[in-house]
């Protein structure tokens, strides 16, 4: 089994924000450096500024490659323009521009085979809008340039909660045109095999919350329930997947019953981050699932509001980081499962021994 240490690639994402500031307060801890290779795809002056104001040391090495990145510290790759300024709490274009240029770069290291997975730091997504990146977000953008035609299910995360969605970077008003039963059904089925296959949950069990006040309330308040979802969820359980619902948002979450699933599906964004990050803020996880690419990020933005006032916390994006590896290295374990799985094992009938032959010939071999 492969045992070499995962090599992290990581976007510096708005420069006026804090993702500067969480990165290096991630790896001023050495301790990081036993667990994996960092790649820092930015701006080697953005870092060093930062580092100056915030009055932090975590040490760095400027590399041209990232095949030459250091097993013992944070190694930058410029991959912007050394004339973008560090304007600390703005939003600006070159700011955006200067974002995308990294994640370019480290996207096509990813395609090299240079790096293993990719964590982003938060960017603004006004800024970022040019003629290469029209997209609500990292989420949109990486399934068109690494989904090899899959699509990407976000995912919000920590220890002990996973919410998925239906509908993630659109209006509200589409939302209910999206909730249809092929829909629903593709992205149950989704969350699923993501659950089985890069965390290890062999039947999990997902809740599927209501696109409407009280679930319909019987149909006062909405068909949606009656008409799709409780058909699909009828006829998935039939097909052996564990899916459980609809439930009305406010009471699944005010009474807790999250914990007893490994999984929820909520309709729209706002239904499903906004309490997740009134529970799991701290060190909540975006996770781009099923997709090739192991994508994560912190759960928070770009905080222009506390950007250089060393307020910022690394929790989340250090969880990022925990999480990315532990994706990765699960998915190297199921390939190795896969491809090397246990030897046919029987008992020769003619053989009055009955022990267990390990090396006899296969079925149709001489």
């Amino acid at each position: 089994m492969d045992k070499r240490k995962i090599r992290v690639g990581i976007t510096h994402g708005d420069i006026n924000g804090i993702g500067y500031e969480v990165i290096l307060k991630c790896f001023d801890n050495p301790e990081m450096l036993q667990l994996c290779t960092p790649i820092l795809y930015g701006s080697p002056k953005g870092a060093a500024y930062h580092r100056k104001v915030l009055g932090l040391k975590t040490p760095f090495s400027i590399i041209q490659n990232a095949k030459e990145a250091s097993q013992d510290r944070l190694s930058i790759i410029n991959s912007c323009d050394d004339d973008v300024k560090v304007e600390l709490g703005k939003a600006d274009k070159q700011a955006g521009k200067a974002a995308l240029d990294a994640l370019e770069r480290c996207i096509a290291d990813y395609k090299e085979g240079l790096i293993d997975v990719i964590v982003t730091a938060p960017i603004n997504k006004n800024t970022i809008q040019s003629d290469e990146f029209h997209f609500p977000g990292h989420t949109e953008y990486i399934q068109e340039r690494l989904g090899n035609d899959r699509k990407a299910l976000m995912i919000l995360m920590n220890d002990q909660l996973r919410v998925a969605l239906v509908t993630g970077h659109v209006p509200l008003h589409e939302v209910p045109h999206l909730i249809t039963k092929d829909n629903l059904t593709e992205k149950i089925k989704s969350f699923a095999a993501i659950l089985n296959y890069d965390f290890g949950l062999d039947k999990p069990r997902i809740a599927v919350l209501s696109l409407n006040p009280h679930a319909g309330d019987d149909g006062l308040l909405g068909q949606e329930e009656e008409i799709i979802m409780t058909p699909v969820l009828e006829d998935l359980r039939k097909r052996g997947y564990l899916c459980y619902g609809p439930f009305a948002a406010d009471g699944f979450f005010g009474a807790g019953n999250w914990k007893h699933f490994d999984g929820v599906l909520a309709m729209y964004h706002d239904q499903g981050l906004a309490p997740f990050k009134v529970l799991a803020m701290e060190d909540g996880v975006n996770y781009t699932g099923g997709l090739p690419v192991v994508r994560t990020s912190p759960a928070h933005g770009t905080a222009y509001e506390i950007a250089g006032k060393n307020q910022a916390s690394e929790t989340s994006f250090r969880s990022a980081i925990y999480t990315a590896i532990d994706i990765a290295r699960h998915r190297r374990e199921e390939r190795v499962l896969h491809r090397d799985p246990l030897q046919k094992q029987f008992f020769d009938k003619r053989d009055d021994s009955h022990t267990l032959k390990l090396d006899a010939p296969e079925e149709g071999e001489a």
